[in-house]
């Protein structure tokens, strides 16, 4: 465990973040995971996380978000917070420098129970549409609806299998 706050000043969070230097035999791809939890052990309190999270934990988040590639996300969380496409945080821009403003969001959902009127699925940018990681056994016709505005990757007959 690391200390992200200094004794005095501001941390420099995109440092405490950055990539991380990878050995030469390394292909160049890694997996970041951030969530947060109360002291019991709850992710969330009254279904949303706002309530378990400080500022400081909004702004780890975002950062992270801004150096993601993809942000992956399960359809409960997706209904459950309200989801939206990623929003570009005016203070790290820069460390999206030859990518798309903001990163595309995954959703993993074997059944589809996503709305495709909602807006994270109908406000995308097109350099950033969502991701939907979902079953072959999911409804063809809502697996149609949904591809207007949003890229679908069949991942399993009838469980997503995200490798």
């Amino acid at each position: 465990m690391r200390q992200l706050v200094p004794a005095a000043g501001e941390p420099d969070l995109p440092g405490l973040y950055a990539y991380p230097d990878l050995p030469a035999a390394a292909d160049g791809r890694w997996l970041r995971a951030n969530m947060v939890t109360s002291a019991d052990g709850a992710a969330s309190l009254d279904g949303v996380t706002k309530g378990i999270s400080s500022d400081g934990d909004r702004r780890v988040f975002a950062l992270l978000r801004t150096l993601s590639d993809v942000i992956l996300v399960g359809s409960s969380t997706v209904r459950e917070e309200k989801y939206k496409p990623a929003r570009q945080h005016e203070l790290w821009s820069h460390l999206r420098a030859g990518r798309p403003a903001t990163p595309p969001i995954a959703v993993v959902t074997g059944r589809l129970d996503i709305d495709p009127a909602s807006p994270l699925i109908a406000t995308a940018p097109a350099d950033a549409r969502t991701i939907v990681i979902t079953t072959a056994s999911a409804p063809a016709a809502r697996r149609v609806e949904l591809a207007r505005h949003a890229d679908i990757i069949v991942a399993g007959e009838t469980s997503v299998d995200l490798k």
